[in-house]
């Protein structure tokens, strides 16, 4: 749980992206090459968020343990633990799941 030692600062948020698929519906195993990138991940920490030009706090739209939707490129890799986390920026996640 080396996240918990982890506070992101401003509007970043630290996120683990999920396993990729290795077996296909009907059975069949994919090799690496083809899995694709994986563009879902689950939020693991977010700062406290932004400060306007007034000087107020603006929130971060996603909290701990929600599922979003990450672009295919950008992120920061941060290894903790022998562990590979992604911090974004809130405005550069697009979405996230409603369960």
């Amino acid at each position: 749980m080396a996240f918990r030692k982890f506070l992101p600062l401003f509007d970043r948020v630290l996120v683990e992206r999920l396993a990729a698929e290795t077996v296909t519906k009907g059975g069949i195993m994919l090799p690496e090459k083809s899995q694709g990138k994986v563009l879902q991940a689950t939020v693991l920490a977010v700062g406290p968020g932004n400060r306007t030009k007034a000087g107020d706090l603006q929130p971060v739209s996603v909290k701990a343990g929600d599922r979003v939707l990450l672009p295919e490129y950008g992120g920061t890799k941060v290894t903790l633990d022998d562990k590979e986390y992604f911090l974004f920026r809130d405005g550069d996640i697009l979405g996230k799941y409603l369960e």
